[in-house]
């Protein structure tokens, strides 16, 4: 379990951190956060914690920058890294052969707050499923480790793709508010279906205890 920590200040994101730690297996800082602080945001908000950094940048340009963009963070030391799938193969080949062997570099295929209206509206016509399922082929044959899926199409990739890493965002426990998030499932239903690492937010950050929030969704949890 991967929570993504979205607060902007340093200090606020240090703390959020230091409280939840015990009960989470890594820590994401996404593009809000690298926008506002970035590299020495990030190295602040890590230091001293015996926790993997999940880099959440969903880097998407010609091959070239994708590369120069991920040979630069290379210092943060991510342990995973995103890119996005709609690059294409030779973006995507560009920034694993530019990222350090111990980073896994995943690729965003269709994000949680699209269904299959918006997908429509930008000219695909099957929907999210079988758009995600594409995309993942093409990560897969540029030899990415894995993609960023709804915990809807994880299952499908899976059943394909049985050594590749499924991040899958969306994920919100029974009866909290979905947000801004249209295809979601709960922690535990999500890791059933083939998730490897699972991200939770809000339900944790904008809790009046992160920690029992974390805990108790930890819980919950094979």
């Amino acid at each position: 379990m991967f929570v993504a920590i979205d607060v902007a200040d340093v200090a606020a994101a240090r703390a959020l951190v230091t409280a939840i730690a015990p009960h989470v297996g890594g820590i994401k800082l996404g593009l809000e956060f690298f926008c506002a602080h970035g590299p020495a945001g990030i190295a602040a908000v890590m230091a001293g914690q015996d926790l993997p950094l999940f880099l959440d940048l969903k880097l998407h340009d010609i091959p070239n920058t994708v590369a120069g963009a991920v040979h630069s963070l290379a210092p943060l030391a991510p342990s995973i890294l995103t890119v996005h799938a709609a690059g294409g193969h030779a973006m995507l080949a560009a920034a694993r052969a530019a990222a350090p062997p111990a980073t896994r570099v995943v690729a965003v295929t269709v994000l949680t707050s699209l269904d299959d209206g918006d997908l429509l509206a930008a000219g695909v016509a099957d929907g999210t499923g079988p758009q995600a399922q594409r995309l993942a082929g093409v990560a897969r044959s540029a030899g990415l480790d894995g993609i960023v899926c709804s915990p809807h199409e994880v299952a499908a990739v899976k059943a394909v793709w049985d050594d590749g890493l499924f991040v899958v965002p969306g994920l919100r426990p029974a009866g909290s508010d979905v947000g801004d998030q249209k295809r979601v499932m709960t922690p535990a239903d999500a890791q059933a279906l083939g998730a490897g690492v699972l991200v939770i937010g809000r339900p944790i950050t904008a809790a009046a205890d992160p920690a029992a929030a974390a805990a108790a969704i930890a819980a919950t949890l094979a």
